[in-house]
């Protein structure tokens, strides 16, 4: 009889949790065409400059080359990004903040798929693209949220001018 409560309050948060977690624009379910802090998607059917990043892991733990892009305001960016490691790895464009925030989050719930316009993960030996557009200047990270995959070393800096 004492679970009936537990268990209706595990499903009021499950479904209060989800909307909570992600309350930063860019994330899933939420207008993916709003503006961010740090900037907004890509154009798919406009170019860009191309910047490869590869994922991988190291002896030292993981890492991101190249680990500081610099860009100009209003520029859009193609990430080609390839994953030659043997895990899963991703990259996640944000604010420290925002990127801290979705890390605890990603920490609850590691298996966590992404469907974000400023996220894109990939299977090992696998590549993919993500287009983004960053309107405002400043400095900005992108990290793989994948628990302890950050805390391994992949994160890198975005500078935009």
């Amino acid at each position: 009889m004492r679970a009936l409560p537990m268990i209706l309050a595990a499903t009021a948060l499950a479904l209060v949790l989800p909307s909570a977690a992600w309350a930063d624009p860019g994330h899933a379910g939420h207008d993916h065409a709003v503006e961010t802090a740090y900037g907004r998607p890509g154009d798919p059917t406009k170019g860009g400059r191309v910047i490869q990043v590869a994922m991988k892991e190291t002896d030292n733990g993981m890492a991101f080359a190249p680990e500081r892009i610099e860009v100009r305001q209003g520029e859009q960016v193609q990430f080609v990004l390839r994953n030659g490691g043997e895990l899963d790895h991703e990259l996640v464009i944000g604010t420290i903040e925002a990127n801290n925030e979705h890390a605890q989050a990603m920490a609850s719930h590691p298996d966590m798929a992404h469907e974000d316009p400023n996220a894109k993960r990939l299977g090992p030996k696998t590549s993919g693209v993500l287009r983004w557009q960053f309107t405002q200047a400043g400095t900005f990270e992108y990290a793989c949220l994948i628990p302890g995959h950050r805390e391994a070393g992949m994160v890198g800096t975005v500078v935009v001018r």
